[in-house]
């Protein structure tokens, strides 16, 4: 297994299992060769207050999982009832698919691609509320 690899700008810092990494002045790639391990791009990070609507609602938990805030076994029957009540909405075939890699991911404790999978929602979701539906 050749693991996570991530690919960080600049000065962008990133959340592995609570310590924040920043990186240099030039461009890099780390492997992250630790399975399970707690990673969060802090560019991609929800403030609570951004936590609004209910694909975000739902990233945000898999996001406090990943950051230390909460225990995986206590969210994941939170995030599974969270990803089903998304998909009794979200009926298209590219959104169930999100959605069926979300779960088999929580179920998993693969929060990371969890989080992943939701976050490809996000476009989808900004779309239905700003047509109303």
């Amino acid at each position: 297994m050749t693991g996570l690899v991530l690919k960080l700008g600049p000065h962008e810092r990133v959340l592995i299992n609570g310590a924040v990494i920043e990186n240099g002045d030039k461009r890099s790639r780390l492997a992250v060769m630790t399975p399970n391990a707690n990673i969060l791009r802090l560019r991609d990070a929800l403030h609570p207050d951004e936590a609004n609507t209910p694909v975000r609602r739902v990233c945000y938990i898999a996001q406090l999982v990943l950051s230390g805030d909460a225990p995986p076994m206590e969210t994941r029957n939170q995030l599974l009832r969270g990803i089903e009540q998304l998909s009794q909405v979200l009926t298209d075939p590219d959104s169930r698919q999100l959605l069926s890699q979300a779960s088999a991911a929580v179920l998993d404790s693969q929060h990371y691609q969890a989080l992943k999978a939701l976050r490809g929602l996000l476009p989808r979701e900004s779309r239905l509320l700003a047509t109303g539906g």
